[in-house]
């Protein structure tokens, strides 16, 4: 979150990143004697709007600046209180009361009940406010606050994930005479919040700089300021944290997290992380209606072609080689191990392993007989299994994980040609048209897996205009659908979490995707700069773009000499706005689901 989150819409608002990392323009402001901490990012916000914004980026900091109902708890990962400091459901497990906090505003006016109902509210009735979280709301009923301090939500059916719901509570009070959200920018600083931080400036593809909230029921944080600053590529965010113009940097790519090696001042983060690579297989693409669409290869509708596939990958030669050793071979779901209680393993005659001969086997039996040039056709002979995969244009790893599944993929009988696609055409493609075979994708998986395991749902197919959905496979499976009932409605934490594995082994064994590994959570900091840092969870976590606030919140760093910026040269603190092109797409793709990824490594 990711994957993800939580965090991404197939004809969605998207932004592509182009150009070097060369600054357009900076802000100078002294800053001597403040403890000021600067995050380097490869991303830029989507939007500081939170009904709007689907990056990584955009929702780590709304999480920065806004409390939500619950928050995962640093030691555990399970929901624990944030705004909402104690709950109750009803018998039938259809009515959640609340009990809000007293808090208050950053502009002092107090937080509310009825600002958690306006918000929710809001997303329920608005069509713009959807884009971010309307899947989290689509179960609930009724939403009201009986008092100020009491919010009660009904939902339709029993609803096992109401506890990790990832909406910010906006205020009222500031929101209710937006004339339309879908256009509202939400840049009138400092923004108005009831989190860790405040927003009070922002340049777009540049930077957001946060200042502590003295008001924030937890108390301030043990910093001053907090500037994200972005870069649009992983070497310039290396070089920004080498010269010391930023101090802290995450979601590193190996080969970038290597380079940092051998620096004494800087500390490299190797830790187990939040996000599943996998590739999608088209299993033939439809509409939520059931209507085909696309032009997927017709054998990939076939599990038995899906499952050859799947033995035909070395994995742990992929972590090896694509990976540098920094990932753990996926024998499970695209659930990744850091979450214990809810990770499948595959075992015994459930394990795929890595099997050529295996996979030959599958295919012949089936039908698929191999013609003199070694590519096998259908079992009708009327067509090659001659397929696409998509990748991401300007992704040295998806580069070399292709050269890899060509070869494999060709000593079981089938030909793969890579296609490289930009962020926008890919994410229609895989998400909207069905015009694909085999494509590359990934998720940041939040510490509860519910959103992640229904982006493989029918229902989160798109409409037959291309609009809605959300999905990750075009997968609609009988089985899958039956198990994501019982698992909602199951209130039991530990009967819930064997209903998710078994899911996880519906979609493991059926390989509408096939889980390639999880990459290690790789992340540097200036240890001359930050002096204490807790990670999400505790115990050797993720420090950026982990879920809930308290890394950046309990951030501890030195003071800024006189004279000098911090971290660096010279008489303030620079702010680098970097150089970067943005793309948006067309206004009638706004509304699509949550978390869609503009790429698989940008989504939450």
């Amino acid at each position: 979150m990711f994957k993800g989150g939580k965090r991404f819409a197939a004809l969605g608002l998207a932004l592509v990143l182009a150009g070097t990392a060369t600054p357009a323009q900076a802000v100078q402001e002294p800053q001597s004697g403040k403890k000021i901490v600067r995050l380097g990012v490869t991303q830029s916000m989507d939007s500081m709007n939170p009904f709007l914004a689907l990056r990584l980026v955009s929702t780590s900091i709304h999480r920065w600046m806004y409390g939500y109902l619950t928050v995962p708890d640093p030691k555990t990962l399970q929901p624990s209180p944030d705004l909402a400091e104690s709950w109750e459901t009803s018998k039938d497990k259809l009515t959640w009361t609340f009990k809000i906090r007293e808090a208050k505003w950053s502009d002092g006016q107090p937080v509310t009940a009825r600002d958690a109902a306006w918000t929710f509210n809001k997303i329920m009735t608005d069509d713009a406010a959807k884009t971010a979280n309307g899947s989290a709301v689509e179960n609930f009923d009724t939403v009201t606050a009986t008092d100020d301090r009491t919010l009660v939500i009904k939902t339709k059916k029993p609803q096992a994930s109401m506890l990790e719901n990832p909406i910010p509570i906006m205020p009222e009070h500031v929101w209710k005479d937006v004339p339309d959200i879908g256009t509202f920018e939400n840049d009138k600083y400092p923004v108005v919040g009831n989190g860790p931080y405040i927003a009070v400036q922002h340049k777009k593809d540049g930077y957001v700089r946060l200042r502590a909230n003295p008001g924030y029921w937890r108390g301030a944080p043990k910093i001053d300021e907090l500037d994200v600053i972005f870069y649009t590529n992983p070497e310039a965010a290396n070089a920004g944290l080498k010269k010391g113009d930023i101090d802290l940097i995450g979601r590193l790519q190996a080969p970038q997290y290597e380079a940092l090696g051998g620096d004494p001042n800087i500390v490299q983060w190797n830790t187990q992380g939040r996000r599943s690579a996998y590739l999608q297989l088209n299993p033939g693409a439809a509409t939520a209606d059931g209507e085909p669409v696309g032009d997927g290869h017709p054998a990939l509708k076939d599990p038995k072609v899906r499952q050859a596939i799947h033995h035909a990958i070395d994995k742990k030669a992929l972590v090896q080689q694509v990976q540098n050793g920094l990932a753990v071979p996926a024998d499970g779901s695209i659930v990744p191990p850091m979450y214990p209680e809810f990770f499948w393993k595959a075992e015994g005659a459930d394990l795929v392993t890595y099997d050529a001969a295996k996979a030959n086997e599958i295919l012949d039996q089936a039908g698929y007989k191999k013609g003199g040039d070694g590519i096998r056709t259908m079992p009708d002979g009327k067509r090659k299994l001659e397929m696409r995969f998509s990748i991401h244009t300007d992704t040295p790893t998806e580069d070399k994980l292709a050269q890899f599944l060509t070869g494999w993929l060709k000593d079981i009988g089938i030909q793969l040609t890579t296609r490289k696609l930009d962020s926008n055409k890919f994410t229609e493609e895989t998400g909207s048209t069905g015009l694909y075979d085999i494509a590359i994708s990934g998720w940041s998986v939040n510490p509860d897996p519910e959103e992640v395991l229904a982006t493989h749902l029918c229902s989160r197919r798109p409409t037959a205009s291309g609009e809605g959905g959300g999905t990750e496979s075009f997968y609609c499976d009988k089985e899958y659908e039956g198990l994501y009932q019982r698992q909602l409605s199951e209130l039991d934490r530990a009967e819930r979490a064997e209903i998710i594995k078994q899911m996880q082994k519906r979609l493991y064994t059926d390989a509408p995707v096939i889980a390639l590994y999880y990459p290690n959570n790789l992340e540097a900091y200036r240890k001359d700069r930050i002096t204490s840092i807790t990670p999400i969870p505790e115990n050797k976590g993720i420090l950026y773009g982990g879920s809930g606030y308290w890394p950046v919140y309990s951030l501890q760093a030195v003071a800024t000499p006189a004279g000098s910026a911090a971290g660096g040269s010279g008489t303030g603190t620079t702010i680098a706005v970097v150089a970067g092109v943005v793309v948006l797409l067309g206004a009638g793709g706004l509304f699509l689901a949550r978390r869609r990824r503009a790429s698989a490594y940008e989504r939450e």
